[in-house]
């Protein structure tokens, strides 16, 4: 199997200041955690950015500073999320683009979570991805239920992407598609050929479904934003949790990728942080 790409998504849109001490929602944190989890075994950093209060923001000033700031600390390949928060605008997710990350997530689709709706109209993939082309960003599809990998494939149709891609599916949002290993065997069977695959389990599914992508071949997406527990009742760190799926894979007889590993087998190249933006 190719060497376990890991990515670690530290802080998200849902989790606050105030659920645990170990987000980190500064530029400086961010830099720091990236050492850390580095150092732990990751590959990938997801990123969202925070205002010192805790607060969400899409700032393409914040966003460049956590960009600075992980850069300095470690050689991670730097995933911006076009996510953003719920109620954010699509011109205000996809503005950090021009930062010139190497890559950022396409939600493939819209989807209930929890109480609210993560809208990804077609108007609105298209715009991001017309972004991601003008600022030369690789795209890493997130997939949230079954619907969203044939609107990829619309997407391929209309020449808007091209196939293989990294795709990412995320199982166990509420609203979304569960996080079982019958779901996960189902997405993977219905890849375009030649596609890379992780996934992202959410709560206590995290560790599950990564030690099925392990076995299966895949890659894995851990981290605060999808889970705050190590074990039941303990707070994790998001180098704890890069480390234990390190250490399965190894017992597994699987290496983990560096950062650079894993630019090759995605077909990267290195990018750098553009710190002044017209």
């Amino acid at each position: 199997m190719d060497p376990l790409i890991v990515t670690c998504a530290p802080v998200g849109a849902e989790v606050t200041p105030e659920q645990t001490p170990y987000l980190p929602y500064t530029p400086s944190l961010l830099g720091e955690t990236a050492r850390a989890i580095r150092e732990a075994g990751a590959s990938i950093v997801h990123v969202h950015c925070r205002n010192d209060d805790g607060t969400n923001t899409h700032s393409v000033e914040r966003f460049g500073q956590a960009y600075q700031a992980i850069r300095e600390q470690s050689d991670l390949i730097v995933q911006f999320s076009t996510g953003g928060a719920i109620g954010m605008t699509p011109e205000e997710r996809a503005s950090v683009l021009q930062l010139r990350p190497e890559m950022a997530t396409l939600t493939c689709g819209s989807v209930n979570f929890g109480d609210d709706i993560f809208e990804n109209s077609f108007p609105i993939m298209r715009g991001i991805l017309k972004k991601m082309r003008e600022f030369d960003v690789r795209p890493e599809l997130e997939i949230f239920d079954k619907g969203h990998l044939a609107n990829a494939r619309r997407l391929a149709r209309e020449r808007l992407l091209s196939f293989p891609q990294h795709v990412d599916f995320v199982l166990g949002v509420p609203g979304g598609m569960e996080a079982t290993v019958q779901n996960l065997c189902d997405l993977v069977d219905d890849l375009p050929a030649g596609c890379t695959w992780s996934v992202a389990g959410i709560g206590r599914a995290q560790l599950p479904m990564a030690m099925a992508a392990i076995a299966m071949g895949g890659h894995v997406r851990v981290g605060l934003e999808d889970n705050l527990y190590y074990s039941r009742g303990r707070l994790a760190r998001n180098e704890e949790l890069v480390a234990r799926v390190a250490r399965l894979a190894a017992e597994a007889g699987r290496s983990v990728a560096t950062p650079d590993q894993a630019r090759a087998l995605l077909g990267l190249a290195r990018g750098e942080p553009v710190l002044e933006v017209q």
